[in-house]
C-alpha cells in the first residue's frame, strides 16, 4: 500500500468529518461552546427545559452586556431549538418533562475541548503504570502456551506471598503519595469521562436501527423473516463496534451483585482517603456519582432495546401484517397467471345485441318539472337571545402593563426613585389587586433588569374571581430604574 493511499483515505474521511455536527460545533460561534461545557458536566448529563432556557437567557444577557453581535430577534428558545435541530443536543421526554442532552458527538467534543483546554498533563506516574500493566495483562492472556502462563502465574503468587510475609513481619505497606495518589484518581475520572460519549453512539444506533424497520413496517415492504433477520444482523453489527463491547461489558458488570459491591466500596474507601481533600467538589461528585450516572446511560439504552422488541413483537401479531401477508400471496399468484397465459384473441363472456333498442317514455323517467313543485313552508323565526341570556365563565383578567408601568414611576417618585415590589402593588386600586398583576409586575421587574434579592420575601394579598382573598409570597424585587411601557 503506498502513503498516497492512506492520505487519500485520510482525506475522504475529513471530508465526511466536516460534515458531522462535531465539525459545526467547532466551527460555530464560541460563546455557544462555552455555554455547553458549563451546563453539561460529567455529574449533570440532563438538564430541564425550562432549567435550560432559563440559564441560557441569562447567558446571553451576559453576552449583550459585552456588546456581542447577537440576533435581537431570537430568544433562548430559538438557540435551543437550532441546537436540536443541527444535532448538539437531543431533547428526549424523560418523566413526562422534555430535557436537553448532549449528542454523542458533542459529548466528544466537550470532552476534546476540556484535554485541550485543561491545565492538566495526562502523563502521569499511574497512567504510565496503567499502561504497563496493562501491557503485560494482554501479553499473559494471550499467550497460548500453558507453561509460560503457568510460570507467570507461579512468579505473580510468590511476589504476592513476599508481600504478605513483609507486612507480617512489621514492614510499613507501600503507599502513594497524596500527589500521585490525586493523580491516579483524576486518571480514573478521564477515563470515565469517554464512557457518556460511548453509551450515546450505541443508544443513537439502536435508535437508526429502531426507526428504520418501523418506516419497512409502515410500508409493508417486508415480511416477518426478513423484519427478524435485520434486527438480530443490525444488532450483531452494532455489538461488534467498540460502543457495543463497551456496553456488553457494561451490562455484564450489571449481573454481577458482586463486583457491583466491590465497586461502591473502592469508591468509598477513596473518598475517605486524606488526598480527597485534594480534589475539588466536582472531582468528588464525579466520582461519588459514577456508578449511578453510567447505570441511567444503560438504562436508556435498554429502554429503546425494549421499544424495538415491542415493534417487532406488535408487527408480527398484528392483523395488518396477516393481511399484508394474504395480499402478497394474491399477488404473487396474479403475477403468475399471467406470466403461464397464452397470449391470443379474447372474446366477451357475453355477446351484445345490436339494434335492440329499449325505448322509455317521459313520465317513466321522471324529469324534474318546476310547475310540479311546491316550495316548503317559511322556518319560524328563531328565538331572539338578550345578554342575560349568554353566561361566560370568569376569569381573571390580563395584567394592565401600561398601567403597572405609570405605577412603578408614579411610587418611585414618592419614595426617592426606589420602590419595592409590595410598595408598587399597594399603590393599585382593588379591581387591579390579582393574581395576574402580580405576575406583570415580576415580568416587568426581570425584563429591566431591576435587583432581585431571593434571600428575602414579601407578601402580597389578592382577591380571587370567586371574591376570595389569598397570600402570595415573592422575593424581594426593588425599582430603580426607569419603567419601559
Amino acid at each position: 500500500m503506498r502513503s498516497t493511499d492512506n492520505a487519500v483515505a485520510q482525506w475522504h474521511a475529513q471530508k465526511q468529518l466536516r460534515l458531522s455536527p462535531a465539525w459545526k460545533l467547532l466551527q460555530g460561534a464560541p460563546w455557544t461552546l462555552a455555554f455547553l461545557r458549563a451546563e453539561f458536566t460529567a455529574t449533570k448529563q440532563r438538564v430541564g427545559l425550562e432549567e435550560f432556557h432559563a440559564d441560557l437567557a441569562d447567558f446571553m444577557k451576559e453576552l449583550r452586556g459585552e456588546n456581542l453581535s447577537l440576533n435581537e430577534a431570537w430568544q433562548a428558545s430559538h438557540y435551543a431549538d437550532s441546537w436540536v435541530r443541527s444535532q448538539f443536543l437531543s431533547r428526549p421526554m424523560v418523566d413526562g418533562k422534555f430535557q436537553y442532552e448532549p449528542t454523542a458527538a458533542t459529548a466528544r467534543v466537550l470532552a476534546f475541548m476540556d484535554t485541550l483546554t485543561g491545565s492538566r498533563t495526562n502523563l502521569n506516574s499511574s497512567r504510565l503504570s496503567t499502561l504497563l500493566n496493562s501491557i503485560e495483562t494482554l501479553s499473559l492472556q494471550s499467550d497460548p502456551n500453558p507453561e509460560s502462563r503457568i510460570a507467570a502465574l507461579e512468579a505473580e503468587v510468590a511476589e504476592r506471598e513476599n508481600e504478605i510475609a513483609a507486612l507480617k513481619n512489621g514492614a510499613n505497606p507501600a503507599i502513594l503519595s497524596d500527589d500521585s495518589a490525586v493523580a491516579a484518581t483524576r486518571s480514573v475520572l478521564d477515563l470515565a469521562a469517554s464512557l457518556p460519549a460511548d453509551f450515546k453512539r450505541m443508544r443513537d444506533g439502536v435508535e437508526v436501527m429502531l426507526h428504520s424497520i418501523r418506516t419497512e413496517i409502515m410500508d409493508s415492504s417486508v415480511t416477518k423473516g426478513v423484519a427478524v433477520g435485520q434486527v438480530l444482523a443490525g444488532d450483531k453489527a452494532l455489538r461488534g463496534t467498540a460502543e457495543g463491547e463497551t456496553f456488553q461489558g457494561f451490562t455484564e458488570f450489571l449481573n454481577d451483585p458482586v463486583q457491583q459491591a466491590r465497586f461502591r466500596q473502592s469508591v468509598n474507601e477513596v473518598l475517605e482517603r486524606d488526598f480527597s481533600d485534594q480534589l475539588s467538589s466536582e472531582e468528588r461528585a464525579n466520582l461519588a456519582s459514577l456508578l449511578r450516572e453510567m447505570r441511567r446511560q444503560a438504562a436508556d439504552v435498554h429502554t429503546i432495546y425494549g421499544r424495538l422488541s415491542e415493534s417487532l413483537h406488535a408487527y408480527v401479531q398484528s392483523a395488518e401484517f396477516k393481511e399484508s401477508v394474504l395480499l402478497r400471496k394474491a399477488i404473487h399468484a396474479a403475477e403468475q397467471a399471467v406470466a403461464t397465459a397464452r397470449l391470443g384473441s379474447r372474446t366477451g363472456v357475453v355477446e351484445p345485441l345490436l339494434y335492440a333498442p329499449n325505448f322509455e317514455t317521459l313520465a317513466g323517467l321522471g324529469i324534474f318539472n318546476p310547475e310540479d313543485h311546491v316550495p316548503p313552508p317559511r322556518l319560524a323565526a328563531p328565538p331572539a337571545l338578550s345578554d342575560a341570556d349568554i353566561h361566560r365563565t370568569p376569569a381573571t383578567p390580563a395584567p394592565d402593563m401600561p398601567a403597572l408601568h405609570a405605577a412603578v414611576d408614579r411610587v418611585r417618585e414618592t419614595r426617592n426613585g426606589t420602590a419595592t415590589l409590595a410598595d408598587v402593588y399597594t399603590s393599585l386600586p382593588s379591581e387591579l389587586q390579582h393574581i395576574n398583576t402580580i405576575r406583570g409586575l415580576i415580568l416587568a421587574a426581570r425584563g429591566s433588569g431591576e435587583r432581585i434579592d431571593p434571600e428575602r420575601s414579601e407578601t402580597l394579598t389578592f382577591t380571587q374571581i370567586d371574591g376570595t382573598s389569598r397570600t402570595a409570597t415573592v422575593p424581594l424585587f426593588t425599582f430603580t430604574k426607569d419603567s419601559t411601557a
